[in-house]
């Protein structure tokens, strides 16, 4: 398909209003409303059917099990049924992330990949559990080189990683409190396992190679003491076992009891999550046909693993699979392919991790529009901590289209009038004065005020047969005045729109 940043893409109820084009939309969207505000059925919709009617492939993230017939519905009425492949459980498709990465990517990269990955996902979860701050830099430190020395581990050994061994690695790795196995015994512990398969072939390919040399050149070795240089260079994986064998032999073992158990945790209780039905059918087995880059042939990818069925997990998951497809979609190369993309989430907060801010800020130039819906900023806040409101407040700056819908959420509603800003009114005054004689004089002047004060969200109308399934929100867009030369208006949405 062919189009053009400034190409409209669709037009509010009022037609003197100039078009919402492609580059609005890709600049993010943010709904707000109460509910029953109809900021799902009325706006999301409208900009969910707009989008696939215009042939988008996208992402959907789901809180609750009502959103896949949602969508279905959407993808009917839109002539794009075929395109919709649900990830659920008993669903024909999975997605091993992990050989997902291993497939595309080596060596330190994988490394790096999968740690930034899982730690995405980890930080998020904490976050919203009240667990450690992900700005303390020694927790930080220590989880970032327990998930990294466990994946080069488990990648020295057996040329791959995945989700079981990295836990039982994990699990059997040497600790102060727990006696060394006898090595007759070592054999049924991963780490132990996986360290001694290393070990064994590092000393052959060490004995290869030393005694591959000239005597003389031994001799020289032995006695200026660069054997660790010369091994090292000789022996690729020689320093990594090194740094392997001082990490978990001496690092990590000799953490205190209380900051192993919780650098640990954090780690393994992301894996033990995937490891239990149904997420690791859906993320661990060796399939990969719910590609997140089956988006870019028009695909609607939804995860059916509603946080109000699966709970933390369920968020976790999804947040696992949202990095990803974030991460594959800033990768293209839109000169071949610029097929327009779109991330849709209800109660988006709940989804919302560290790297969100920084795949805004390139979305316009990746074809991305992403269209989050919550009820309320307080919300964000909620889900993300008090310190968090300056991340926040960036964060949702990001989003240069607002809908405000009807709210008794004060926070809120201060915001949207703050956004939309002040104005210059004429004041007119009358005075009466009587005494002998009766006169009365007129005056104007000039007075600024909020041209939408905040309590005038509170009475929007809100959709159903009571209001002929009509819905009302002010609509902000920034840095584009499409609306008769502002950049907000009041706009009708039909909650039977088709």
């Amino acid at each position: 398909m062919s189009y053009k940043l400034e190409d409209p893409l669709f037009f509010f109820n009022n037609r003197d209003y100039r078009a919402y084009t492609y580059r609005n939309i890709f600049e993010g969207t943010l709904i707000c409303g109460s509910l029953g505000a109809g900021k799902s059925s009325a706006s999301g919709k409208f900009w969910a059917l707009k989008m696939l009617k215009a042939g988008f492939g996208g992402l959907v993230l789901t809180v609750k099990p009502d959103e896949k017939n949602q969508w279905v519905e959407y993808c009917q009425l839109a002539g794009r049924s075929k395109d919709l492949l649900v990830l659920e459980p008993g669903c024909p498709y999975s997605f091993d992330f992990m050989s997902y990465l291993s497939s595309n990517n080596t060596g330190d990269a994988l490394t790096g990949n999968l740690l930034e990955i899982l730690k995405v996902v980890i930080n998020a979860g904490a976050e919203r559990s009240g667990g450690k701050n992900n700005s303390d830099p020694f927790w930080n430190q220590a989880l970032d080189q327990l998930i990294a020395n466990a994946i080069d581990l488990c990648l020295m050994a057996f040329g791959k990683v995945d989700v079981q061994t990295l836990y039982d690695i994990v699990q059997t790795a040497p600790h102060n409190d727990k006696p060394v196995p006898k090595p007759e015994e070592r054999h049924k512990k991963a780490f132990y396992r996986a360290f001694t398969k290393v070990r064994t072939q590092v000393s052959k390919d060490l004995d290869t190679w030393y005694n591959g040399l000239h005597w003389a050149e031994r001799e020289q070795i032995d006695f200026d003491g660069t054997y660790d240089a010369k091994a090292s260079d000789a022996v690729p994986n020689y320093k990594p076992l090194k740094l392997l064998d001082q990490f978990f032999t001496d690092t990590f073992r000799n953490l205190a009891t209380k900051t192993r158990s919780i650098v640990e945790f954090s780690f393994t209780g992301l894996l033990y999550s995937l490891l239990r039905e149904p997420f690791y059918s859906l993320f661990c087995k060796q399939k990969q046909d719910f590609n997140p880059r089956l988006s870019l042939d028009g695909k609607v990818l939804l995860l059916n693993i509603p946080t109000k069925l699966y709970h933390d997990v369920g968020r976790d998951c999804q947040i696992l699979y949202k990095v990803l497809w974030q991460r594959e979609m800033e990768k293209r190369d839109i000169t071949l392919n610029d097929r327009p993309l779109f991330l849709f989430a209800d109660e988006a907060y709940t989804f919302l991790h560290e790297r969100d801010s920084q795949f805004q800020y390139t979305a316009r130039s990746s074809r991305v529009a992403t269209i989050y819906i919550a009820q309320n900023f307080s919300q964000f806040f909620a889900a993300l901590g008090d310190k968090s409101r300056d991340r926040v407040h960036s964060f949702l700056g990001t989003l240069n289209t607002k809908v405000f819908h009807a709210n008794s959420d004060v926070e809120t509603n201060n915001a949207a009038s703050e956004l939309i800003g002040d104005a210059v009114f004429i004041d007119p005054s009358k005075s009466v004065s009587i005494s002998k004689d009766y006169s009365t004089s007129q005056s104007s002047g000039l007075v600024v005020e909020r041209q939408v004060r905040s309590n005038e969200f509170v009475g929007l109308i809100t959709g159903g047969s009571r209001n002929n399934f009509k819905v009302e929100a002010y609509i902000h867009v920034q840095g584009d005045k499409l609306f008769n030369g502002q950049n907000f208006a009041k706009v009708r949405f039909d909650q039977n729109y088709k």
